[in-house]
């Protein structure tokens, strides 16, 4: 099975992005990713590429965090930004945003990083790239991830249902471009990497989430992450 496989995603997305799956670049990216993983070890492992699309159902998103680039040490990547597995260290920006949560909304600093609860109540957790080669940040940019990515962030706009654009650094601003903002809600703000730190904190980004969400009728998302 060549990978990354549309037949990989879940049919309501799939349905959402069928027309990227017949162009050029989606068969370039697949045989791409599919030569890596023949010689290289690849992040995150092939059955959690997608695991943001199967977390999150198309209808359901209702708020949006775009990361950059999968983790790229040992057993982190599992295919949701920011997130790690169960019994890996919370890598430094995730730390970060643990620190804002308890200073923000109260949350308690759990003892995982693990970020599944966040995308079960319909945040849409993706990097704009979502592969890569062990220990090469961004050795899988610029292949067509990009592409595909923009397609989500586009189809999730073009839905009558309005969501809230969570948009972290200046990476992520970029892609404001592909959001309409007159109907959907977009934040932006800096990025929690240890580099942007002093802008984030007291940014109180996540109320902000929850504001916008009640003001469009939607329930806010408890940001707590429970203890394993």
């Amino acid at each position: 099975m060549p990978t990354p496989d549309a037949s990989q995603l879940p049919d309501d997305w799939k349905k959402a992005l069928a027309a990227e799956f017949t162009k050029p670049y989606w068969q370039e990216l697949t045989d791409f990713v599919a030569e890596e993983r023949k010689t290289q070890q690849v992040f995150p492992p092939e059955n959690e590429v997608f695991s943001a699309f199967h977390l999150t159902p198309f209808a359901g998103v209702k708020a949006v965090l775009l990361g950059q680039d999968p983790y790229h040490d040992d057993g982190q990547a599992h295919g949701l930004c920011f997130s790690v597995k169960p019994g890996v260290t919370a890598p430094p920006s995730l730390k970060n945003m643990y620190k804002e949560l308890k200073t923000d909304l109260g949350c308690k600093v759990p003892n995982n990083g693990y970020l599944v609860p966040w995308a079960n109540q319909g945040l849409l957790m993706i990097n704009a790239v979502l592969t890569v080669r062990a220990h090469q940040p961004a050795s899988h940019a610029n292949h067509g991830w990009e592409t595909f990515t923009d397609a989500a962030i586009r189809a999730v706009s073009d839905r009558a249902d309005p969501a809230v654009f969570l948009l972290w650094g200046g990476y992520a601003k970029k892609k404001k471009k592909l959001i309409d903002a007159t109907r959907h809600v977009v934040l932006e703000g800096a990025h929690p990497s240890p580099l942007s730190a002093k802008l984030f904190f007291g940014s109180k980004p996540f109320s902000q989430v929850n504001d916008a969400l009640v003001k469009l009728g939607k329930p806010p998302l408890d940001w707590q992450i429970p203890n394993l």
